[in-house]
């Protein structure tokens, strides 16, 4: 890791509604209080500015690649509260008029973006009256994105990434898995808890989870539940329901001890 020392994280939880100047104001508010309980990086949920009933509003509401006002926004409070900022995911633009794509965003603590995300796996489901699919209004990234902080190697990933341990892996050695996520309640109840820790424990490292948790003003629901995991799989810290903060404190001496005492990352055969 870049330091030895223990750095505190945050995951922001939130219940995003249509209102994109309410929800900003939202998440600065939890962002404003993730920094004032010590926290050094934040993470923002999978569309913070935007959940509405209408697939298509988010397509209106995308940005041009480094100018709008969800990105000015991020930047903002990341040089504002002094914290690397994950920015959950905002939409930008994609190739095509009718998509975006979904993206995550860094800000380091002097504002300046050091990453970009697109979101790789697009989700699909279908039981009963309950359907997504995003592949029609979200066009899929390419590109496994991993990056160095001060408080380690950073892993950045969205939501149904997480059923996919390729991608983690192909990120090589990895401190901290970042998740943003709006698990839906059916998928969630099942399988976010194990997913993560599975996550955490076959890499050794932390995973932070900021998702989005409650019903929304369309009616979706979805699971919540952010917490933060050690490379153990133990729940460091977590929210079940509703907006608020989950903060932790990660320990490069805890990481090296583990791979110290199961080195299984060494112990890989590819195949």
């Amino acid at each position: 890791m870049g330091s030895e020392e223990k750095t505190r994280i945050a995951a922001v939880q939130m219940v995003s509604g249509p209102d994109i100047g309410e929800n900003l104001r939202e998440a600065g508010r939890l962002v404003a209080e993730a920094a004032a309980r010590g926290a050094r990086l934040v993470a923002l949920p999978e569309y913070f500015p935007l959940i509405s009933g209408n697939e298509t509003d988010k397509v209106r509401a995308r940005e041009k690649d480094g100018a709008g006002p969800l990105q000015d926004f991020l930047r903002e409070e990341a040089m504002k509260h002094k914290v690397w900022l994950v920015g959950g995911s905002i939409p930008l633009e994609a190739s095509v008029p009718d998509k975006v794509r979904n993206t995550c965003l860094v800000f380091d603590d002097s504002g300046r973006r050091v990453a970009r995300y697109d979101k790789i796996h697009l989700f699909g489901f279908q039981r009963g009256t309950e359907r997504y699919n995003e592949s029609q209004t979200i066009e899929a990234g390419r590109g496994v994105v991993a990056i160095d902080s001060p408080f380690g190697r950073l892993g950045l990933s969205i939501c149904y990434d997480l059923r996919f341990p390729e991608l983690y892996r192909s990120m090589g050695e990895v401190d901290l898995l970042v998740v943003p996520a709006a698990f839906t309640q059916t998928t969630g109840q099942s399988h976010w808890e194990l997913l993560l820790r599975a996550r955490a424990v076959e890499n050794l490292c932390y995973v932070l989870a900021s998702a989005q948790g409650g019903t929304h003003p369309s009616g979706r629901m979805t699971w919540g539940d952010s917490m933060i995991i050690d490379p153990w799989g133990a729940v460091l810290d977590r929210l079940p329901k509703g907006p608020g903060v989950v903060v932790a404190d990660i320990d490069p001496a805890r990481i090296a001890e583990l791979r110290a005492n199961l080195p299984a990352l060494l112990h890989r055969t590819i195949f």
